[in-house]
């Protein structure tokens, strides 16, 4: 199917357009270097629409924004209210209320540049999912269901961040993106096997063993691991690719994410009965290799997206700041994890819940109490922001993705 120009569309036509592109994708019939144009045409009809978004938001701040001097608009029409809005007990409060009308236009915009950042990463993986070659069609099935079922993305949106915090593009990040989403997915599929945390919902849908059975659900996310390794070494130029390669490996594998697993299994109840009492240290220690580790990669992926081919490699000032923001998010990331084990329903976060107490699993609001657990991830995220501050406005929309995991419900 041919790439119809993108200029002149509205944002209505953009869309059915958008549908049509991903339709093609799913159907899976137009060959590698179709699914590529297919791909790269959505890209363009993404940032159109985010354009003309962006363009609205701007026609609105003029109706109810300020003026070339900085006064709200709606006051030139009413002289009288001048004396009595310059008066210093009325000019805090007005600053105070335009604090707050900032802030849920932030949050609006925030929310319209994640979605469009979601989407560039869901037609990336699709295309990727094509690039593995002759695969057998129940096993492409069982990977795409893993993989493409609905989620937050925040993985790949870190990687994002991080390399248009270093000063690169979203389509210059995608496949470190992808791979990142690649190797999280594999981590569910294997770690809702009945060997594992012997789960059947995930993110609202049966489990892939449950669908598929557990020995293809095993191998579709064989699958996915490798495939990600893939992705990186074709994504990127050899220096880029290699230093890409081995950060995923090490968040990943056995002194990362696998390493963390193993440690949650073995404080869980009946696993390692000559253990001493569990401390805060071995609380913290499980989750920073079960989840930061994969969320500290994907800021330095970001990096290398951005900066891997600079000559003498990427910033380390850049590199170090990042990397402990990681630290700190992956941190209250499973803080706020384990706390919705415990206040949340199934509906809402798409899994079961109540279930951690029952295995006897080390979490944070059975070691420290959820009150304490709340006020930590609070901590947490207000020191991960802190290490972005001397980014300036670079790291300003990754200090505000800290916010939506305090927020989260799922």
């Amino acid at each position: 199917m041919s790439n119809p120009p993108t200029d002149n569309l509205t944002f209505e036509q953009a869309l059915a357009e958008l549908e049509c592109v991903v339709r093609d994708l799913e159907d899976g019939q137009t060959g590698l270097e179709g699914a590529l144009a297919r791909y790269e045409a959505g890209v363009r009809l993404l940032k159109g629409c985010y354009q003309q978004l962006r363009a609205a938001e701007q026609r609105i701040l003029l109706l109810t924004g300020e003026d070339v001097d900085g006064k709200p608009i709606l006051q030139a029409f009413d002289h009288a209210a001048t004396a009595e809005s310059d008066k210093p007990e009325v000019r805090r409060r007005r600053n105070k209320a335009e604090d707050r009308e900032n802030l849920f236009l932030t949050l609006d915009e925030l929310n319209t540049y994640f979605g469009t950042k979601r989407a560039l990463v869901e037609t990336h993986l699709r295309a990727a999912l094509g690039t593995s070659g002759d695969c057998p069609a129940a096993l492409r099935e069982a990977m795409e269901y893993g993989l493409l079922a609905p989620g937050k993305r925040l993985r790949p949106l870190l990687v994002i961040l991080a390399a248009e915090a270093c000063g690169s593009r979203d389509t210059e990040a995608l496949p470190a993106a992808s791979a990142v989403e690649m190797i999280h997915a594999y981590s569910l599929i294997h770690d809702d096997l009945p060997a594992m945390d012997d789960d059947d919902l995930r993110r609202g849908r049966p489990t892939c063993h449950k669908r598929f059975g557990e020995a293809m659900a095993i191998l579709a996310g064989d699958a996915l691991l490798t495939l990600a390794f893939q992705v990186l070494a074709e994504g990127y130029p050899a220096s880029t690719a290699a230093a890409c390669c081995r950060e995923l490996a090490r968040g990943a594998g056995a002194a990362g994410m696998v390493g963390g697993q193993v440690e949650d299994l073995a404080w869980e109840k009946g696993h390692d009965t000559c253990r001493p009492p569990a401390e805060l240290k071995d609380l913290e220690a499980v989750h920073s290799r079960k989840t930061g580790a994969l969320f500290r990669t994907c800021l330095r992926l970001g990096v290398l997206a951005a900066s891997g081919e600079r000559p003498g490699g990427p910033d380390p000032d850049a590199w170090e700041r990042l990397d402990n923001y990681g630290r700190c998010l992956g941190h209250a990331f499973q803080i706020t994890d384990d706390l919705l084990d415990v206040v949340s329903t199934a509906e809402r976060t798409g899994k079961r819940v109540h279930k951690d107490a029952g295995r006897g699993k080390l979490t944070y609001p059975g070691f420290l109490g959820t009150e304490e657990s709340v006020r930590r991830a609070d901590q947490l995220c207000r020191e991960a922001q802190n290490h972005l501050a001397p980014l300036g406005p670079a790291g300003d929309r990754l200090a505000a993705l800290v916010q939506s995991i305090l927020n989260r419900d799922r």
